[in-house]
């Protein structure tokens, strides 16, 4: 019981902290005029979301920090290895996504960072990454516990982790669509890792990481308030980049990796739609889909936005569900 009760109060502190911050960030981006430019090669309907604040991820990325060092304060939790690194990468992808929309929105483009300066910084943060988790006295091996094996991966592991690193925080960052899509998924994931987390006894301060998931979860709620159809805000790089590269330290902690293929399996899913469709483009000079990624395809085919993002939510909630009886009970 008391495992629920803190799980309660990290979520209900979250949503509250994210619904204050939001009547305060809101008016100040709307303030600086830091709002979306969209892309005209987008379905119509999101034309009408032009001005629109973005960096709208500071509505959930601050009332997780702030958290944190008030239950630190009050001797709630205590600071760990496993939470420092945890919180460096949830930092270090934040300023990297902030930096990018900065870009956009001071030279009123789509542009940003180029892509290869981008993944040059997050290849960068992800060898940091690296070698905190081997200092800390990470093992660099691949773990089938409903199976029992575990492979030895040696150096390779560490390509392993900085291909996760990456390449999930780019995928939460496709996903970035449509109204409330990315932030109700990324709720839906940290919930799973949450669980998946508190049963990781073995892992040193997994307490305070699966705390972390419960406060995202809360600090994501509330952000939906703003965020969902219509939004009022956008959480842009800032906030989606931070969120990809939070769960891929989390399943690398906890040693569940391959369970994220399966918890962020609509991220995947909307990744390897655009990586398909460029392909064929380039090679077959040929449309697989209307439009890249997955949830623009929809839209082309006259689906509701609220329609396409309850069918990805229910697909998310299915494969959380799937991955937590994996992770937690075989």
């Amino acid at each position: 019981m008391l495992i629920l009760a803190k799980a309660a109060m990290a979520m209900m502190l979250g949503f509250i902290l994210a619904i204050a911050s939001g009547l305060i960030f809101i008016p100040l981006l709307k303030k600086y005029n830091i709002g979306q430019k969209v892309s005209r090669t987008i379905n119509e309907r999101h034309l009408e979301k032009e001005g629109t604040p973005t960096m709208g991820g500071i509505i959930f990325i601050f009332p997780v920090l702030l958290s944190l060092l008030l239950l630190y304060i009050n001797k709630s939790i205590t600071w760990s290895y496993n939470l420092f690194i945890l919180v460096f990468v949830f930092i270090a992808y934040a300023l990297l996504g902030g930096i990018d929309d900065f870009i956009k929105v001071k030279f009123k483009d789509n542009k940003g960072l180029s892509i290869v300066t981008k993944f040059l910084i997050q290849m960068i943060i992800a060898l940091v990454f690296f070698y905190f988790f081997m200092k800390s006295g990470g093992k660099s091996t691949l773990v089938f516990t409903a199976l029992n094996l575990v492979i030895p991966l040696g150096w390779m592991y560490g390509i392993f982790i900085l291909f996760l690193l990456v390449g999930t925080s780019n995928a939460v960052n496709i996903t970035d669509g449509l109204d409330g899509l990315c932030g109700g998924l990324s709720a839906i994931a940290f919930l799973a890792y949450g669980i998946i987390s508190w049963n990781c006894g073995w892992l040193v301060g997994y307490q305070e990481i699966a705390i972390f998931c419960f406060l995202i979860v809360g600090a994501l709620l509330g952000f939906l308030v703003y965020n969902s159809h219509p939004a009022k805000v956008f959480m842009g790089d800032l906030g989606s980049l931070a969120l990809g590269g939070a769960l891929a330290t989390i399943a690398i902690l906890t040693r569940h990796e391959l369970s994220l293929a399966i918890i962020g399996g609509v991220f995947v899913i909307e990744t390897l739609s655009s990586l398909i469709q460029i392909f064929t483009i380039r090679k077959f000079n040929k449309r697989i889909f209307l439009k890249a990624p997955l949830h623009h395809h929809f839209e082309e085919l006259n689906w509701c936005e609220n329609d396409i993002v309850k069918l990805f939510y229910v697909v998310g909630l299915l494969l959380a569900m799937v991955a937590i009886t994996y992770g937690v009970w075989i």
